[in-house]
């Protein structure tokens, strides 16, 4: 009688800023780790608003409130494309583009209000810090830390390598 007992989805776990620049430039190698994989690679994001960015944390919050809503990684990729619009314009265009993808807009504004998001932000900073996350973005997959705010070269191929095997063991 063989073990039918399904085997666990790998998790990447992203360490991201919304304001980061390197965190913009990742983006390729997220999508291409989802075409790849799909549904069997779960990309879980991670606050890690860094302080040189006014907005970071009110970014953080709004990612969770689209998370929450249905949409959180597409609201990742629209705020992250556009960085500029939110150094120059912070938590009105997060509402904006909120709107833009059909979301509650009017949630937003009031999750960024109440901070109902606060405690998981914090406590996403606070494990990340643990675990030595310094800067953004930073991945880990089967217990490796691998720091992309260094250097993005290789990263992909680095998680490929981890996540590979993991699958195998399971088919």
């Amino acid at each position: 009688m063989s073990d039918s007992s399904p085997v666990p989805t790998p998790v990447l776990e992203v360490w991201c800023e919304l304001q980061c620049p390197d965190c913009r430039s990742a983006l390729d190698d997220l999508r291409a780790l989802r075409a790849r994989y799909g549904d069997r690679l779960e990309l879980r994001l991670r606050h890690f608003p860094l302080e040189k960015h006014k907005h970071a944390f009110a970014a953080a919050q709004a990612a969770e409130e689209a998370l929450e809503q249905g949409r959180g990684w597409e609201y990742v990729e629209a705020v992250l494309g556009r960085l500029e619009e939110l150094d120059r314009e912070g938590e009105p265009f997060l509402v904006e583009v909120a709107g833009e993808l059909g979301l509650d807009a009017e949630e937003f504004d009031t999750a960024l209000i109440d901070g109902r998001h606060i405690l998981i932000v914090d406590a996403d900073q606070a494990e990340g810090k643990a675990i030595g996350v310094t800067g953004t973005p930073t991945y880990v997959i089967g217990g490796e830390r691998l720091d992309g705010g260094k250097s993005q070269a290789g990263l992909r191929e680095r998680i490929e390598q981890i996540v590979d095997p993991l699958l195998a063991d399971g088919a």
